[in-house]
């Protein structure tokens, strides 16, 4: 008796250079989703590393992974994923991947940008018309790439249509699960998230790190602003740094979050990093001193004093209340 056809089948696009964890995480959540336990044996889910001349592709780390078939008809697959990797790298991408990627969007076969790979789909033509998500660390590189088009940065993943694009690194996992949950079941999905300790599925609505939900915005120049903040929450800028780097006057900066969230340059930084300090709280077990030194703040006592006056309690209470509940 022959096994059942995949309900998934994916074909990944692998630019030079890629990210190695992005493309792990799209790659366990499907392995282990395609079979009972972890066994691995590709069942329900089938995915194929292609290219056109079968070298072994170099990811950012150094780490290469060996193609496993060459480029074909792209309808044996469910989605094409193109994960991406280093900025400066992926215009070396084959051309004929890129012939590749147009005759699937042809076809109707979904494309998924992962990392910079939705750098790649759009480059090649396949993302007008279409929103598209970006990690917060390369926004300004896509805005400086293409003229005029915003992309979303304050979700880990977006789904418009045919085209789904995610922000790279954990959220890979979340893209994959999404289309787990999508062609297999949900428990499926959860299964694999579960097994990769991910405590929960992530909806793609839910922000990247580092982006309190009440400081979303549309606004153009506020939008770059809180990604400048995100940026370099280590060190945070002065305000008139912040507009001369956005070149713009600080009372216009001011004048802009006002008007789109109602808070001064100031304040929005102060959110975005007591929103990583809870992050760091919540997620790691690293000390108050070095969570202060990580985002910005004087040290361990200004952290404590900026932390009470938010939360009404120490970082260490909230941490313990928050272990104690979850």
């Amino acid at each position: 008796m022959s096994p059942p056809a995949p309900r998934l089948r994916i074909g990944f696009i692998l630019a030079p250079r890629f990210t190695l964890c992005a493309f792990a995480n799209f790659v366990d959540v499907l392995r282990l989703a395609a079979d009972e336990g972890d066994r691995s044996r590709p069942i329900l889910c089938r995915w194929r590393v292609l290219s056109p001349t079968m070298d072994p592709v170099e990811s950012s780390c150094g780490i290469r992974i060996n193609p496993e078939d060459r480029l074909g008809d792209t309808t044996q697959f469910d989605y094409i994923v193109v994960v991406g990797g280093l900025v400066d790298e992926i215009e070396r991408l084959h051309p004929d991947h890129t012939a590749f990627l147009r005759r699937a969007a042809e076809a109707g076969v979904p494309l998924v940008g992962v990392c910079t790979g939705t750098f790649i789909l759009h480059r090649a033509g396949l993302m007008n018309g279409y929103k598209a998500c970006v990690s917060w660390f390369h926004h300004e590189d896509f805005l400086h790439e293409f003229d005029g088009l915003l992309p979303v940065s304050d979700q880990i993943f977006v789904v418009d249509r045919d085209r789904l694009s995610c922000s790279g690194g954990a959220s890979s996992a979340h893209i994959a699960a999404f289309l787990v949950d999508r062609h297999i079941g949900r428990a499926a999905a959860r299964k694999s998230l579960a097994i990769m300790i991910i405590d929960e599925e992530l909806s793609a609505e839910r922000p990247q790190p580092g982006l309190p939900l009440e400081l979303t915005t549309q606004e153009p120049l506020v939008r770059r602003a809180l990604l400048a903040m995100q940026q370099s929450m280590e060190a945070p800028p002065k305000v008139e740094q912040l507009a001369r780097r956005l070149g713009v006057s600080r009372r216009k900066l001011e004048r802009h979050f006002d008007q789109a969230l109602g808070v001064t340059p100031r304040e929005a930084d102060r959110r975005i990093r007591l929103a990583q300090v809870r992050h760091l709280l919540s997620r790691t077990d690293r000390s108050v001193n070095r969570i202060a030194a990580e985002t910005g703040f004087c040290d361990a006592s200004h952290l404590i004093r900026t932390f009470r006056d938010a939360e009404g309690t120490t970082p260490e209470a909230w941490r313990t209340a928050q272990h104690q509940g979850s």
